[in-house]
This record gives C-alpha cells, sequence and structure tokens, in this order.
C-alpha cells in the first residue's frame, strides 16, 4: 500500500515573487505529502537546470508550467506503482527518464520536486519524522546555523563586493539558546546600523544590504553588534564568510564592480584572506573564497589556508558527486556546500553528503535565496548530522521556517538532542600568521 498512486503539481510562488514548483505525492493508502522547490540566484554553471517555460507573456518567461506538466504527465506515468520507500529506485528512474546529465529535459525542479515528496510521504507512511526516515542510523545533532545577517553582491544593490556576512552562535549549550543568541544580535545589529544613519532595509535571505564604505565595514558592523547583544566574538559568536567570489571573476581576474573597482589575480585574493584573518580572527570559514573556474587559486588557497580555516566549495562542487570527487582529488577546499535543487533528487545528495564524511570533509546544508516555507532541509541537516546548516537571516517567513522546524526536531529529541556548537568550530579555530 505504498505505492505512489498520484502525482499534482502547482505553479506557486517563491520568497523572491518568481514561480516554483509545489509537488504533492498521493499513496495507495491515502498517505499524501507536499514538497516545495527552492531557486537560486547565484548560481554555479554546472548547477541541475531548473525548468522555466520561457514565455515572455507569464512571468517574464520564469513561468514553469512545462515542469508542472512533466511531473503530471511523463512522470507520472513511469512512477505510478513504485513503491514510494524505494528512494534510491525512484531517484535513478526519474534520472533514467530524463537521460540528461543536468535534468535539462523534464528539469531539475520537477524531478526534485517528485522526489522530496515521495521521500514525505514514506516517513509519513512509517509514521517517522522526515530526519529519522532519511537515514538508518539515529540522527540527534543539531546543526549550527549560519545567519546571513549582512548582505551584498548580487544579493543586493548595495556598495559590498562579497554577498554574504554570517554570524554562528557556536558558543550555546543547544540549538535554542543558539537561536537565542543569533536573533539578539542580528536586533542589535539593526539597532547598530540606526544609530550610524544606515538603512535597515533586508535583502533576499533576511539581511541588511546598506550602502557601506568598503567591503571590510560588514565585519566591524558584527562585531560591534555582538559586543552591543552582551555576547563575546570569537567564543559566543563567530564569522562566516560567503564572498561568491565566482561573481567577481572575469577574463582571469576578481573585479570588485561594486566598490572601488579594483582588479586582483588569484594570488592577490589569497592575500587579502589572508589579512582578513590576521584582522579578525572571529573568522572561521570561508565559502566560495575563489571562482569556480579558478583551479589553481582554489588550490593554491587550500594548501596556504587549508589547516586553519574551514574553506567550503559550492560552485566548483553543486552538490554533484562526480564534480565533488574530482574536487578532492584535485586537494580543493576541506568542506562542502549542499543543495538539493543542485543536483535534483534526494539520494544524490545524500550520495555527496557521504562522500564528504568518507573523505574527511565538512558538510554544510543550504537554503536557496529564492525558498519557500518548505522545511525539508533542516530534517536533512539533523538526518546527516552535518553539524552545519545555512538558511538565512532572523527574519523572514521562509526562512524562519526552517529555524522553527530545529526547535520542534530539538524538543521531539528530548534528551537526546546534541548540539554541533563549539565542536565544529574547534575543528577549525585557527591562528594564522602573517
Amino acid at each position: 500500500m505504498s505505492e505512489i498512486a498520484k502525482l499534482e503539481a502547482l505553479e506557486i510562488l517563491d520568497s523572491r515573487g518568481n514561480p516554483t514548483l509545489a509537488v504533492t505525492a498521493t499513496l495507495a493508502n491515502g498517505v499524501k505529502a507536499t514538497a516545495k522547490v527552492p531557486s537560486g540566484a547565484s548560481t554555479g554553471k554546472r548547477e541541475a537546470i531548473e525548468l522555466r517555460d520561457g514565455d515572455k507573456s507569464r512571468y517574464g518567461g520564469k513561468g514553469v508550467l512545462k515542469a508542472v506538466s512533466h511531473v503530471e504527465g511523463e512522470i507520472q506515468k513511469a512512477v505510478r506503482g513504485f513503491d514510494a520507500n524505494d528512494q534510491k529506485g525512484l531517484d535513478k528512474k526519474l534520472c533514467d527518464l530524463d537521460g540528461t546529465p543536468n535534468k535539462g529535459r523534464l528539469g531539475a525542479n520537477a524531478i526534485l520536486g517528485v522526489s522530496l515528496a515521495v521521500a514525505r510521504a514514506s516517513a509519513d507512511d512509517r509514521g517517522l519524522p522526515l530526519y529519522a526516515s532519511l537515514v538508518e542510523k539515529p540522527a540527534n545533532l543539531l546543526p549550527t546555523p549560519g545567519l546571513n545577517v549582512l548582505n551584498g553582491g548580487r544579493h543586493s544593490d548595495n556598495s559590498v563586493d562579497f554577498q554574504e556576512f554570517m554570524i554562528s552562535p557556536v558558543g550555546a549549550p543547544n540549538f535554542r539558546e543558539a537561536l537565542r543568541a543569533a536573533a539578539e544580535t542580528f536586533h542589535a545589529l539593526k539597532s547598530v546600523l540606526h544609530s550610524k544613519g544606515y538603512s535597515t532595509a533586508i535583502g533576499d535571505e533576511g539581511g541588511f544590504a546598506p550602502q557601506l564604505k568598503s567591503n571590510e565595514e560588514p565585519i566591524e558592523l558584527i562585531l560591534d553588534a555582538i559586543r552591543k547583544a552582551g555576547y563575546k566574538s570569537g567564543e559566543d559568536i563567530v564569522i562566516m564568510l560567503d564572498p561568491a567570489a565566482s561573481e567577481l571573476y572575469q577574463n582571469g581576474a576578481y573585479e570588485f564592480w561594486k566598490s572601488d573597482k579594483s582588479r586582483k589575480s588569484s594570488d592577490e585574493m589569497i592575500e587579502l584572506w589572508k589579512n582578513w584573518l590576521n584582522q579578525y580572527p572571529e573568522i572561521w570559514s570561508l565559502e566560495d573564497g575563489m571562482a569556480e573556474d579558478d583551479r589553481a587559486g582554489w588550490q593554491k588557497l587550500t594548501r596556504e589556508l587549508g589547516d586553519t580555516i574551514q574553506l567550503v566549495g559550492d560552485d566548483n562542487f553543486v552538490t554533484n558527486a562526480a564534480l565533488f570527487q574530482q574536487g578532492i582529488k584535485d586537494g580543493i577546499a576541506n568542506a562542502i556546500l549542499i543543495k538539493l535543487n543542485q543536483i535534483g533528487t534526494v539520494t544524490e545528495t545524500l550520495d555527496c553528503i557521504e562522500i564528504a564524511r568518507r573523505n574527511g570533509y565538512g558538510a554544510v546544508i543550504s537554503h536557496r535565496s529564492g525558498e519557500t516555507d518548505d522545511s525539508s532541509i533542516a530534517d536533512l541537516a539533523v538526518a546527516c548530522g552535518t553539524g552545519q546548516i545555512k538558511t538565512g537571516s532572523a527574519c523572514r517567513g521562509e526562512r524562519i521556517a526552517k529555524y522553527n522546524r530545529l526547535l520542534e526536531i530539538e524538543r521531539e529529541l528530548g534528551s537526546k538532542a546534541k548540539y554541533a556548537g563549539a565542536g565544529i568550530y574547534e575543528r577549525w579555530k585557527h591562528s594564522v600568521k602573517a
């Protein structure tokens, strides 16, 4: 009775007001579950392809009615009667049905919607929460959140070149206290910005996006906010960066197109990061510090900083097992960012996390800038025990939905719940020498 009986898809809106999919899977026994698919703005070149209609008369060409029709037509026909509890078999069937290396025919948005909806239906069918259903071993590790509190780059219209400045409450004893510390710091940051006459308007992921004087100023403002909230930087709360360097990389150099219009070589970018780490020892994680096409730059960055700081690969790995394994072989990064919609199925996502574990790489579960109220990534982070999640700031409902789900999971686990916190941080706590 756990066979897939029906698939339904609906064109809905994401947090940026752009179309995306909601897919509902109904099993033969009447169990029904829905998944909603996110969408990224700053994307890697080799991500799986989300299918858009291209009809300029609807949503500027961004409609997803073709993907809806694929779910309710060809995909439904192929998987009706398939055992919902066989996630690996289902996902292989979906990939084979599409037949392209990037899911461009049926659309990764259509495929992920089905894969995730069925995973949710399977969990409900077995009377399990999603985090307990995705893996066989017991799951009880709550992730340390990385909250994007100041935005730049493609995520804002301000003068800051780098995309995300995040806070991570590593010193808390549990997740609920970690979230409280982060929220209090977020509100303190708003007060700091207001006192300096800066705008407190927010960007796509809920972080503030004021016009600032330099790329360093966001760090100074965050450190002020941590102190104002009554916490110790580098101990209670640390800083994570995602400069999204691929967005700066043009013609073999890094162009600071929003601030001083300067150009930097790969070596100069690495020196910049070294200087920042010396100046701001509170920084413990650097995501996409080099561009996805700058392989030599990534290798040098990893050789020189890989023992002292977490170096997260996103655009160069795009949650793709083959690309990730090649990156490991090439000596690139020491952690991977995990996004379900970059690869398009639950199984392939879990495979990437397992590769990270086998090779001693960290794994950071991530949202997208175009989100929904779907909270699946919160369950995914706990299921896989990655110890880290980034899902936006301490505001905007589509971001808070994930944090609130983690609060629910912590309550469900009771005394079994553990918080990653200091354990994750201590691995990369560094003392960089000039």
